[in-house]
């Protein structure tokens, strides 16, 4: 049955409580429900967080957050990781009511000391009600009430002070108390929702073209320290295991691989191993725990590409043909999306053997968790049923909580949320594809509202297989306004190497394939002389990775906010934790304002209209604001002009000074 005071559609609520709501500690989310009661009565409303060890919390009262909507709201924040529970009580408020009709009585004489009488009466419930230290406060309140001395009016002022409503904030007086269900929220560490990401292969790191000689882990490992200098926590890479040879693509996708090629890292196993191997060309398992170490010593994670697929040659084909699908004429089932063919890849059939695929893939897992993983990037999740996975997720979670699952699904929107839903940490999204600033307001707000609650986004701004038209004909400004936008907007960025040396080329007009892609070949880089000859976008990308680190406004999503711009190609906007002033009235909490031009071609000029509200002043204030990137400060107020040429400066990032 309903509730005595109802509270419906409560949020965040994930599949109807089945799945936890998702956060990270320290981070600040919103609780809210639609509460109201019958007639002119007034209600309350409070959240109550449980914390993992079961204890409960002091609770936090919740506010309506437009008058006259119903919809209640309160922002919480859980202290440390583990599983969180939070519950919402509704409440009749007794007090409130009767100040709301005492504030109309008393002031046109009608009822006046059976109004002041009622109110001394509640006020002494109050006082019952309330811890000792508080009790003194409430029948003070009720004795100036009894006061027949001063006039009425000012016998009622005793029980609206700005003391007493702050009292009463906290220890209200609450009756025909309604309480929700607990809904859970898990709270992973911060990596989860913030982090730099670098994805680069280690076979091109120290390789050869002429003649074709891979790169090794030890030889990647002298890229770690420039990555590290840009600011990044994430070193992500691609499979690392021995490549097949049946089938093996060769430069550009090409169908037959030359004897020298090196094929794909996505085409796994061979003769000399699996998934549990090191392709024998990186080195050894020793070599990998070396890298690992050594990334450590840096402040970088490794993280490491799970891609549940095999080449013709990986020795599970030979063990267990039960785990792929044979065709009519007896032959195994290769990766196809007619009309395109992937021969040298066998997708696994999770429905012949379901319990023993997971139970090796839960060992494959596992072995690299003992080899110091904590990441995974998942190739692909949403090719495979999602019942696997969540056993999967759940099980890792159940023992190793801090090891994280990145989903590289760019798939239809139901699936991608759902794999977040059943535990995925982290998203690959559409970033890639919003480019105008309608796209990218409409998709972060989708973002930062509901799905927040279980979805967190990582936004990649290339990938091996992602190159956008719009990196390809925007010249460097395109590069520097796509590594704003992601820094910017998410909590969570990556990039894939060679962005940072502007590489734009596709291997033909209208596809997204680099030429000469890394995927099928060797990329040697010259850093160096990039770096020397100021071709190099790496110090502009540590910039923006050393903004993220100083700002912790910057390491949230929920946070995100957006400002009018009179002009289609300039996007503005905000971010700000909250926080108390200092002796001097200074503003102790931090605020980032961002304004882009996307246009790469030329510079754009507007008025930006700021939210003030947004930014935690009024709308009258006058600030200053400080730019990050150009080091120059502006007096700034509601309306403000802004020109932008991406030739000197595409983007302010302005910290705001009040």
């Amino acid at each position: 049955m309903i509730g005595r005071i109802p509270i419906l559609d409560v949020h965040p609520n994930v599949g109807c409580g089945r799945w936890p709501a998702k956060a990270v500690a320290g981070e600040t989310f919103q609780v809210s429900a639609t509460i109201f009661r019958e007639g002119h009565e007034r209600a309350g409303a409070n959240v109550v967080l449980w914390d993992p060890g079961g204890h409960k919390g002091p609770y936090t009262p919740m506010a309506e957050l437009t008058p006259g909507t119903d919809r209640w709201a309160a922002d919480v924040t859980p202290t440390c990781e583990g599983r969180w529970t939070f519950q919402i009580e509704a409440w009749g408020d007794p007090i409130g009511g009767w100040r709301h009709d005492a504030g109309i009585k008393i002031p046109v004489g009608q009822d006046v000391e059976l109004m002041l009488e009622e109110g001394a009466l509640l006020f002494e419930r109050a006082a019952k009600a309330a811890p000792s230290s508080v009790r003194p406060a409430f029948l003070e309140v009720a004795a100036r009430l009894r006061d027949p001395v001063p006039p009425p009016e000012e016998r009622f002022a005793a029980a609206v002070t700005a003391e007493v409503e702050a009292l009463l904030a906290r220890w209200p007086l609450r009756e025909l108390i309604t309480r929700t269900e607990r809904f859970p929220v898990q709270v992973d560490r911060e990596r989860a929702l913030y982090g730099s990401w670098y994805e680069f292969f280690p076979r091109s790191e120290g390789a050869s073209l002429d003649p074709p000689r891979s790169g090794t882990l030890r030889t990647a490992t002298k890229r770690l320290p420039a990555i590290a200098d840009m600011g990044f926590d994430v070193v992500y890479l691609p499979p690392v295991h021995p490549i097949g040879h049946t089938f093996r693509k060769g430069r550009n996708n090409a169908l037959a691989a030359q004897p020298d090629e090196p094929g794909s890292p996505w085409a796994i196993g061979s003769e000399e191993g699996g998934h549990d191997a090191v392709h024998p060309d990186l080195g050894t398992i020793d070599d990998f725990d070396a890298f690992v170490a050594y990334a450590g010593d840096l402040g970088l994670e490794v993280a490491l590409d799970l891609a549940l697929q095999c080449s013709p040659d990986h020795p599970w084909v030979k063990e267990h043909p039960e785990w792929f699908t044979t065709r009519a004429d007896g032959s195994i089932a290769y990766a196809e999306n007619p009309p395109k063919k992937y021969q040298d890849i066998y997708p696994l059939n999770f429905d012949n053997d379901p319990q023993g695929i997971y139970a090796e893939v839960l060992r494959i897992v596992r072995y690299w968790m003992d080899h110091g993983v904590r990441i995974f990037r998942v190739d692909n999740p949403h090719t495979k049923p999602l019942p696997f996975w969540e056993r999967l997720l759940t099980e890792i979670h159940r023992t190793d909580p801090d090891v994280i699952f990145l989903s590289e699904a760019f798939t239809r929107p139901a699936t991608m949320h759902t794999l977040a839903k059943i535990g995925f940490h982290q998203s690959y999204t559409y970033f890639t594809w919003r480019n105008t600033k309608e796209e990218l307001e409409d998709y972060l707000r989708e973002l930062r509202g509901d799905a927040a609650a279980y979805m967190r986004p990582n936004f990649f701004v290339n990938t091996p297989d992602i190159l956008h038209e719009y990196l390809q004909h925007g010249g460097p400004a395109a590069f520097k306004i796509r590594a704003v936008l992601a820094s910017m907007l998410a909590p969570s960025w990556g990039m894939y190497s060679g962005y940072e040396l502007f590489e734009h080329v596709p291997v033909r007009p209208g596809s997204e394939e680099y030429l000469d892609s890394e995927k099928y070949q060797y990329k040697p880089r010259d850093w160096e002389a990039a770096e020397r000859e100021g071709r190099s976008l790496g110090p502009f990308i540590a910039g923006l990775n050393r903004l993220r680190r100083a700002h912790p406004a910057l390491r949230q999503l929920r946070n995100l906010r957006f400002h009018h711009v009179d002009q289609a190609e300039i996007v503005a906007f905000s971010k700000r934790l909250p926080g108390g002033t200092d002796q001097g009235g200074r503003s102790l909490g931090d605020t980032v304002l961002v304004v882009v031009n996307l246009d790469p071609h030329g510079p754009r000029e507007a008025t930006a209209w700021l939210d003030m509200s947004a930014l935690g002043l009024d709308h009258h204030d006058q600030f200053t604001v400080y730019d990050e990137l150009t080091g120059e400060s502006y007096r700034w107020g509601q309306a403000n002009y802004v020109r932008l040429d991406p030739r000197v400066e595409p983007a302010h990032i302005f910290t705001v000074i009040s």
